[in-house]
C-alpha cells in the first residue's frame, strides 16, 4: 500500500501495528480500548471500553446521557453493520408545547431539548451480538477513573472552562462539573464518585438498571422539575436498531454513511458532487479545489436540512439524493467563478462530541461516535447520578410542517456520523470526524485526502480545512495561503477572520493494509488524543 508524499509537513507519525488499533481524542481512553485488545477482547470489546472511559475523562462532549451511532465491520461475514442509538423526543414534547413557551425556534438549554439517551442501548447492541467480554469487564477502567480520579487533559481543560456559565445554573450540574465553582485545569485530577456509582450499578445490574428504576427516575426528575416533560415511560420505552448503512462509490471506493436521521447522507451528497470535477487538475489545496468543495459541501447542507428527518415519521427520498440525474442536475448549477447561496433542489423520489475508531487482529474495524451535542449538553445533570443530559432537541424544526419539526417520538437531525470506506468488497479505512455541523465537511476532505490524494492516514488528518458555517461565510484554517484567501473572496466567499475561534473537527483514521491486515493510524493533530497499537 503506498501513499503519496505531499508539500505540507504532518505533524505526527503514523502509528502501524499488526495486531490492533485504538485512536480516539484522549489518551487515556485509548489506552483503556488497548488494554482491552491486549487481554484478548476484540474490536466491540475494545470500543466500548474505549467509549466509556470517554465518559469520564471527556465528559464535555460525551457521556451515557447521550446518543451513539456505530459502523461495525464483521470480519468473519465480511459485511458491514449500522446501529442508530439515537433517542427520540418525549411522547409528551410537541411543537405546539414549544411554541407555547414563547420559542419560535428550538432552545439549546435547559429541558425542551431533552430526548430519551440512546448510547447504552447502542453498547448493548454491539456487544450482545459481537463482543466476548462483560459490560462489568469493560468499565473496569472507567471505574476506576471516575472513582479515584484522572488528571485532565489541555484541550479538554479549555472545553470544559468554556461551559462554566452553562454548569453554574443548576445545582446538580455547579457541584459535579465545577468542584469549587470552577474548572479543573489542565493537569489536575478531577474525581467524580457519582458517576462511579452509576457505572458500578450498570456494570453489576446491566444496562435496564439506566432505563428503569431510580436512575431513570433521578433523569426524569430532574428534567420535569426544570419544566420539560421527559418520563420514565420514555426511558423504559426505548431501544436502539440496526440499521442498513447507505453509501456511494468515488473512483473505485465505497464511502459508507448511516442512514437518516443521522447528516451522513450530507457527507455523501458531497462527495458525488466533488466526483463531477477533475480535482487533481484542479491542484490540491488550489482555490479551484476550495470553491470546488465549498460550493459541493453548501448544496449537500441545503438538501440535509431540507429532508434529512426520522424516516419512521417522514418519507425521505434516498434513492433520488443519491441518484445521477439528481447529482448532474446540482452540479451544472455549480459556477466556478463565483460562489452562490446554498439552495435546497428538489430530487426524484422513489418509493461537543467524541469519535473513535478501533481494529483488531482479526480484521474486525468499528467506527464509533458518541455525543451530548454542545458542551455539556443541555447543563442538565440528573441527581446525583453524574450523569450530564444532551441537548439533541436542539436540532428539531419549529417550522410547521417541516419533515423534522419536533413530534412525540420523532428523532431529531443528527449531526454525529460514523464513516467507513470499504474497497473491492473488503474493509479499508474506519474513519470519522467529530464536531458538529464540521462533521460531513470533515468526511469529505479528510476522505478525498486518503482516496484521491494517496494521503496517509496521518496526512489526511494534518491537512488544513474549510469549515463552511453558513450562507455565504467560510472559515479556513491559517494554513492556507493569502493569496488563495483573496482569490476565493473575489469570487464572493465571506470569509471568518482568521483571528476568529473556528472549529475544524476531530478526526481519527485506520487503513488496512487488505494485503497483509497491517494497520496504519493517525489521530487528531487539533485533539488531545492519540492513535496506540500493539
Amino acid at each position: 500500500m503506498q501513499f503519496e508524499t505531499h508539500a505540507f509537513p504532518s505533524r505526527r507519525s503514523n502509528v502501524i501495528a499488526a495486531n490492533g488499533i485504538v485512536a480516539t481524542s484522549q489518551p487515556l481512553a485509548a489506552q483503556a480500548g488497548l488494554n482491552i485488545l491486549k487481554a484478548g477482547g476484540n474490536a466491540v470489546d475494545a470500543a466500548i471500553a474505549t467509549v466509556a472511559t470517554l465518559c469520564v475523562v471527556e465528559p464535555c462532549s460525551t457521556g451515557i446521557g447521550g446518543d451513539a451511532f456505530a459502523l461495525i465491520w464483521h470480519a468473519a461475514t465480511g459485511k458491514l453493520y449500522g446501529i442508530n442509538a439515537s433517542g427520540p423526543a418525549p411522547q409528551k414534547l410537541t411543537a405546539d408545547f414549544v411554541r407555547q413557551q414563547g420559542h419560535q425556534a428550538m432552545p439549546a438549554l435547559g429541558p425542551l431539548p431533552v430526548t430519551v439517551p440512546g448510547s447504552l442501548r447502542g453498547w448493548q447492541l454491539a456487544l450482545q451480538k459481537f463482543g466476548s467480554l462483560g459490560l462489568d469487564t469493560l468499565l473496569t477502567q472507567p471505574i476506576q477513573y471516575a472513582r479515584d480520579g484522572f488528571p485532565v487533559s489541555q484541550r479538554i481543560a479549555r472545553a470544559w472552562a468554556n461551559s462554566t456559565a452553562k454548569m453554574s445554573a443548576h445545582p446538580d450540574s455547579q457541584r459535579v462539573w465545577l468542584p469549587g465553582g470552577v474548572a479543573p485545569r489542565a493537569a489536575a485530577r478531577f474525581r467524580n464518585p457519582e458517576f462511579a456509582r452509576t457505572l458500578q450499578i450498570l456494570a453489576n445490574d446491566g444496562y435496564d438498571a439506566f432505563y428503569q428504576g431510580d436512575i431513570a427516575r433521578q433523569i426524569a426528575q430532574c428534567v420535569q422539575e426544570a419544566g420539560g416533560v421527559l418520563s420514565e415511560d420514555d426511558l423504559a420505552a426505548y431501544q436502539a436498531e440496526w440499521v442498513e448503512p447507505i453509501n456511494t462509490t468515488y473512483k473505485g471506493y465505497t464511502f459508507h454513511e448511516i442512514p437518516p436521521n443521522g447528516q451522513g447522507l450530507t457527507a455523501l451528497l458531497a462527495l458525488n458532487l466533488a466526483a463531477q470535477f477533475d480535482l487533481p487538475a484542479l491542484g490540491y489545496g488550489t482555490a479551484d479545489y476550495y470553491h470546488a468543495l465549498i460550493e459541493a459541501t453548501k448544496l449537500a447542507f441545503a438538501d440535509a436540512h431540507a429532508y434529512i428527518a426520522d424516516p419512521r415519521q417522514t418519507s425521505i427520498p434516498l434513492n433520488g439524493l443519491l441518484s445521477e440525474q439528481y447529482t448532474q442536475q446540482r452540479y451544472a448549477s455549480i459556477d466556478m467563478a463565483t460562489a452562490a447561496p446554498p439552495q435546497a433542489g428538489q430530487p426524484p423520489r422513489h418509493g461537543d462530541t467524541v469519535y473513535l475508531t478501533v481494529a483488531d487482529g482479526e480484521g474486525n474495524m468499528v467506527s464509533w461516535i458518541q455525543s451530548l451535542y454542545m458542551g455539556f449538553g443541555s447543563g442538565l445533570t440528573a441527581g446525583t447520578t453524574g450523569v450530564q443530559l444532551q441537548n439533541r432537541g436542539a436540532n428539531f424544526s419549529l417550522e410547521p410542517g417541516h419533515p423534522n419539526e419536533v413530534a412525540p417520538g420523532k428523532r431529531p437531525y443528527h449531526t454525529i456520523i460514523p464513516g467507513f470506506i470499504t474497497k473491492d468488497g473488503q474493509a479499508w479505512s474506519s474513519f470519522g470526524v467529530m464536531g458538529g455541523f464540521m462533521q460531513p465537511q470533515g468526511h469529505l476532505q479528510v476522505g478525498l485526502n486518503l482516496v484521491e490524494f494517496a494521503m496517509d492516514p496521518q496526512t489526511a488528518l494534518d491537512a488544513p480545512r474549510f469549515n463552511w458555517i453558513e450562507g455565504m461565510e467560510v472559515a479556513l484554517e491559517t494554513a492556507v495561503a493569502d493569496d488563495i484567501r483573496a482569490n476565493l473572496h473575489s469570487r464572493g466567499h465571506h470569509l471568518r477572520d482568521k483571528a476568529t475561534a473556528t472549529h475544524y473537527g476531530g478526526g481519527q483514521v485506520i487503513v488496512r493494509n487488505p494485503e497483509d491486515g497491517i494497520l496504519i493510524a493517525g489521530s487528531e493533530p487539533r485533539n488531545d488524543g492519540m492513535a496506540v497499537g500493539w
